[in-house]
């Protein structure tokens, strides 16, 4: 029987560019999958591909990415900063912006009208517990998925109230393996690892603390279900000195990522396991 294959998209703001380049190159050397899995912007990603997972589909994908704009998903809004900082407010920016590009964007309004089966991954926020959506409005789903605590507001679905699905887990290779995944290729955005110096701001601050963690989910769960399915982690860029709230270099990145991925799959990198090592948080 043959294997299910599942595409695990890892957050990351606006490094989420970086796995367009990577579809790019994947689905260029004929690879596709069986179902789709992602978290924060890898939701995003994912439920974009979901409605034509082919090159395509990449295509498409990258044409909506060279259009966005910070302003486009992190429009900080100076009262509610202010008011955050007095205790008034649980975020400083307006998830509005965001909400408009996913509805400019998506072809569905249900994550079960996708082509391929789509798993959006998110966390309540009072239990710390990881959520998975397949089923159910597809924009709501996708706003709590990338409801990055302090940043948006959190999201209420049902009973429950949803945040950022990177809090819990980030790279969700335990949800594609629940689902049935007999082979993950997981899209990583990578870490900033040319930045020499402390994050700048609280919110950074607060990002750069969550990668650390991250980092250790990542390498536990590789270690944890790596004799049960085949995982294979794409290479990330390095250097990398872009911010994730920085979507003006977003053309380059896609192109170091699709350069990256073809030449490591002509290397036959398909055949192992990626380079875990240079997930890890760290300097170049």
């Amino acid at each position: 029987m043959k294997k299910k294959t599942a595409f695990v998209f890892a957050g990351g703001g606006s490094l989420g560019a970086i796995q367009v380049g990577m579809l790019k190159a994947v689905t260029s050397a004929g690879i596709t999958p069986d179902f789709l899995v992602g978290a924060s912007v890898g939701a995003i990603n994912a439920a974009f591909f979901a409605s034509d997972p082919s090159k395509k589909g990449a295509l498409r994908l990258e044409k909506i990415w060279k259009g966005i704009r910070r302003q486009d998903v992190f429009q900080v809004s100076a009262i509610a900063g202010a008011l955050g900082f007095l205790s008034r407010s649980n975020h400083i920016c307006s998830e509005k912006p965001l909400k408009r590009l996913i509805e400019k964007h998506l072809t569905f309004n249900r994550l079960e009208e996708t082509h391929i089966p789509c798993h959006i991954v998110a966390t309540d926020m009072f239990n710390g517990v990881e959520v998975s959506f397949s089923k159910g409005p597809a924009v709501d789903a996708l706003l709590a998925s990338s409801a990055i605590p302090g940043v948006f507001p959190p999201v209420k679905l049902g009973e429950h109230y949803l945040i950022d699905g990177g809090v819990t887990n980030n790279t969700p290779i335990s949800v594609a393996v629940a689902k049935g995944a007999g082979r993950v290729i997981v899209f990583p955005t990578g870490m900033s690892c040319g930045l020499k110096t402390p994050p700048k701001s609280i919110v950074e601050m607060a990002i750069q603390t969550l990668n650390l963690a991250v980092s250790h989910r990542l390498r536990f769960d590789m270690q944890k279900f790596g004799n049960s399915s085949e995982i294979i982690v794409l290479p990330v860029l390095c250097p990398l000195d872009v911010s994730i709230f920085n979507f003006s270099r977003t053309e380059e990145l896609i192109g170091r990522a699709e350069k990256n991925i073809t030449q490591w799959i002509q290397n036959n990198g398909m055949d192992g396991p990626g380079n875990f090592d240079i997930l890890r948080p760290h300097y170049h």
